[in-house]
């Protein structure tokens, strides 16, 4: 029989609605759960203990619902928090990390990869170590970009911004000129900034999508829900809903179908 069970996924903030927009087309049938860490959002820039601990409470709350995975939406959480989740959690638990560095693995012809992420991501090394055993002749050039996250969170991510463009070209410079071939935008907000980012890089430069690359993996680990009864989507934030549905249009690709809710995270884990 069918698991109509939802599948939850969470972020520090509006970013992980890339995964599910990634979801909703790989995965027609599936219920979806999301939650937003908006009041507390990024979490890039915290310390690990206080990520987890983060992590932890945003796993409560989607386990509070009858669900049977969660997606790890934030690059964040992934590269410094999810050994710990796994270990604590009998739900599968999918991250970002792993099926974006296999991604990049395949896809780079020289194994020169850059990354981009946020500084805690960076710092854990998680990428550099996920590649490093799929494939020991790459390098990885990784740079955090701290400054990227709340602008697009604020939707600044279109070519002929000049303030945007100036921030990417300032980080990615580095990586352009260590000439990588391929390009892990290693935060579920960065895919936004694709347009601005290949404009910068060259088209030649292969993006990876890690909310793309996780929903993949998700397809692979689920079984396949049979046609039923059209699939629900419930949003959750811990700030402003009315900003929440301002700009989560902007990250779906159309606007958010389902209601929306205002939650108070700190009280579950």
């Amino acid at each position: 029989m069918s698991d109509r069970r939802p599948i939850g996924v969470f972020d520090s903030g509006l970013g992980g609605l890339t995964a599910v927009r990634e979801i909703s087309t790989l995965l027609p049938q599936e219920s979806v759960i999301y939650f937003g860490d908006t009041a507390r959002v990024p979490y890039g820039t915290r310390s690990p203990e206080t990520i987890l601990s983060y992590a932890r409470q945003d796993v409560a709350f989607l386990r509070s619902f009858d669900i049977k995975a969660v997606v790890v939406a934030c690059g964040t959480v992934s590269t410094t928090a999810l050994p710990a989740l796994e270990a604590e959690s009998a739900l599968p638990l999918v991250g970002v990390v792993q099926p974006a560095a296999e991604a990049a693995a395949q896809v780079t012809k020289t194994g020169n990869i850059g990354l981009i992420a946020t500084e805690a991501s960076v710092r854990s090394g998680a990428y550099v170590r996920a590649i490093a055993a799929l494939r020991p002749d790459a390098a990885v050039t990784a740079q955090a970009c701290p400054l990227l996250v709340p602008m697009v969170e604020n939707g600044r991510v279109h070519r002929g911004d000049r303030v945007i463009e100036l921030l990417v070209s300032e980080y990615l410079a580095p990586l352009k000129a260590a000439g990588v071939d391929t390009l892990i935008l290693g935060c579920t907000h960065f895919p936004l900034l694709k347009e601005v980012v290949a404009a910068f890089m060259g088209g030649e430069v292969a993006l990876v999508d890690p909310g793309r690359e996780a929903a993949r993996h998700l397809e692979r680990l689920l079984e396949p829900s049979s046609a039923g009864e059209a699939p629900s989507y419930r949003y959750f934030v811990s700030d402003s809903v009315e900003q929440f549905s301002r700009q989560a249009g902007l990250f779906l690709g159309t606007l958010a179908q389902g209601s929306v809710e205002k939650v108070d995270v700190a009280s579950f884990g």
